[in-house]
């Protein structure tokens, strides 16, 4: 980016600028089949609910995001991306400072691409190319280096794979209730029956209503809920122990144990 920093600072502004209209009209005009900008946010920034007419491929270099939509929440470490097809109401908060790289993409372009949001992994060639494709003007040249460019990312896109860092929401009020008070004090210890006296239902009732609503167990969702209360502290650098003492685990190996069974890969390497 170095090479271009008059343009890359302009072309920054101008997404942020014209980020505050989710519509994206902006888009309307600029007939291109992928657009690749670049905006940083600070710590604790709100999108409001919002879609777009282009699928999207967001990439963070630093900080953590959160989507959610009415289905579930995903939350993006640094270095991975997430994938938000066109369509999809959904609001983004950011924890810690973001340095974002976006590609917006037509949808004619995008089958085999999934449906829903996905977190996924960025390798280090894709990371490259995300990093020179901001540096293009809106209106590149589609013959020249820019589409080629932006051509070759088409192609990776298909290779990237998906990360299990989504977390669903039920529909049911009095569960969603109870899932969104887990949400603000997880608890690696909090049982089915204590949700069950909460919610005024039968074991058996509870375990098939959950699974219904979230398509998980409830000790699946409990685990997926405590990573994603997880991953922003290890992204600013707090300590494992620290973390699953926290999350009520009874000592750090049982939370590592998880964690890597789960994401394939210990907290550590998800820390800053």
């Amino acid at each position: 980016m170095a090479r271009h920093p008059i343009r890359v600072i302009l072309l920054c502004k101008w997404a942020k600028m014209n980020l505050s209209d989710h519509s994206h009209q902006h888009f309307h005009s600029v007939r291109r089949p992928v657009i690749a900008l670049g905006v940083d946010y600070a710590d604790g920034e709100i999108i409001a609910p919002h879609h777009h007419k282009h699928d999207q491929l967001l990439y963070g270099l630093t900080g953590v995001v959160m989507a959610t939509t009415p289905q579930g929440a995903w939350m993006m470490p640094p270095q991975r991306g997430m994938w938000i097809p066109a369509g999809i109401v959904h609001e983004v908060r950011t924890l810690g400072d973001v340095k974002m790289r976006s590609l917006y993409l037509d949808p004619t372009i995008t089958q085999g691409m999934p449906t829903h949001c996905q977190v996924v992994g960025i390798s280090a060639f894709m990371r490259n190319l995300l990093e020179e494709a901001a540096t293009l003007p809106p209106e590149y040249d589609q013959d020249g280096r820019g589409g080629a460019l932006m051509n070759l990312i088409r192609f990776e896109l298909e290779l990237l794979p998906p990360i299990p860092l989504s977390l669903p929401l039920p529909a049911h009020k009095g569960l969603a209730q109870q899932c969104h008070s887990f949400l603000r004090e997880p608890d690696a210890n909090m049982t089915i029956d204590h949700w069950c006296d909460e919610l005024a239902m039968s074991r058996r009732t509870f375990t098939r209503l959950f699974r219904r609503e979230t398509g998980l167990s409830f000790v699946a969702w409990r685990q997926q809920a405590c990573i994603l209360a997880a991953l922003p502290r290890l992204a600013q650098g707090d300590a494992i122990t620290t973390i699953a003492l926290d999350l009520g685990y009874d000592n750090p190996a049982a939370f590592s144990a998880m964690f890597k069974r789960i994401l394939g890969s210990t907290p550590s390497l998800y820390r800053s």
